[in-house]
């Protein structure tokens, strides 16, 4: 079948091979294979016939965009969160959202729980302390952190990848408290975790960790009332989304001592200015939105980001469709 007879698509970011192999040869597309976002005016030119889009997480999918794209049937998030798209605009015409759930769910409670464990035992300041040449004697008060073996662990969100960070903390006795918009009866019981409001979890926890999805109600879900609940001995995790938590608030709870520390792997702005005051604190660690990023859970993200966009493309139902009111079998 010659190209101009395939439906075409625009990817939006390099994504791996394992799935640009599933497109090859059955959909016409056009890659941005440069690091970043691309330019706006180059995803809308782009997107001018197209059909497809398969969507980077930093591409706003608005009605401007939408505009610009009248022949446009899917949008495949590699992602799992869509707070980047206006799903009611785009499910308004007609239009189907898919994102890449599941694959990526160990990689990022694996990281979680590596924000818990760095974070309470220093473990980036004792490595700068030790490059630095500051190492000169060792002593009993050297570095002293936060015990994580029988510790609470508050879960603000309770999904599949706040479920997994559960199961990993049964491997430290950690008595886990979850909050959700919803209970989780069957999750609770194989997982002994105990439903509590939010102001009962941020009391009780000695590490309040973050797993919801952004949207308006979960905007700034911690502030400054929740940080001055939480221990003073608390750390706080972040591996979900940067607007969950408002910045300045923690910067302030994290300099002057509300909580011992924050652990964070997302941001408000991404990727984040390095005037950004919490970067200049040692109680906060920090990572570059590498939530997801094994070798596994990527291949899983461009596979699934990949297949959604050909099924749609090909009248077939996606797999992981987040608007399904718009299918038509």
């Amino acid at each position: 079948m010659s190209l101009s007879a395939l439906p075409k698509a625009y990817v939006g970011l390099p994504i791996q091979e394992a799935g640009l192999e599933l497109l090859r040869g059955k959909v016409d597309f056009k890659i941005w294979d440069k690091e970043g976002a691309p330019p706006r005016e180059e995803v809308l030119a782009s997107l001018k016939d197209a059909e497809g889009f398969l969507s980077g997480l930093f591409v706003r999918v608005d009605d401007e965009l939408l505009d610009a794209a009248p022949k446009l049937k899917i949008v495949s998030n590699y992602a799992v969160g869509y707070d980047n798209i206006d799903v009611p605009a785009v499910t308004k015409r007609g239009i189907c959202v898919t994102n890449t759930p599941d694959v990526l769910t160990p990689a990022t409670a694996d990281l979680a729980f590596a924000l818990i464990l760095s974070s309470a035992r220093r473990v980036i300041e004792a490595n700068a302390f030790l490059r630095s040449g500051d190492w000169k004697v060792w002593g009993p008060e050297l570095l002293v952190g936060r015990e994580v073996t029988g510790s609470t662990l508050g879960i603000i969100g309770f999904g599949k990848i706040g479920q997994a960070v559960a199961k990993r903390a049964r491997g430290f006795d950690m008595n886990v408290l979850y909050f959700d918009a919803e209970r989780r009866s069957e999750a609770e019981q194989a997982l002994g975790a105990r439903y509590a409001s939010l102001d009962e979890l941020l009391k009780g926890s000695d590490f309040v960790t973050l797993h919801c999805n952004l949207t308006e109600q979960t905007k700034n879900i911690i502030g400054e009332k929740e940080l001055r609940m939480m221990k003073e001995t608390a750390i706080l995790i972040n591996t979900a989304r940067g607007p969950l938590v408002d910045q300045a608030a923690l910067y302030r709870a994290c300099s002057e001592k509300w909580i011992w520390g924050a652990g964070l792997d997302v941001f408000v702005k991404e990727p984040v200015p390095l005037d950004e005051p919490l970067l200049t604190l040692p109680n906060v660690t920090t990572l570059p939105h590498i939530g997801s990023a094994s070798r596994v859970a990527r291949d899983g993200m461009a596979r699934k980001a990949a297949s959604n966009l050909l099924s749609a493309l090909t009248g077939e139902k996606p797999q992981d469709l987040v608007n399904p009111e718009v299918w038509k079998a």
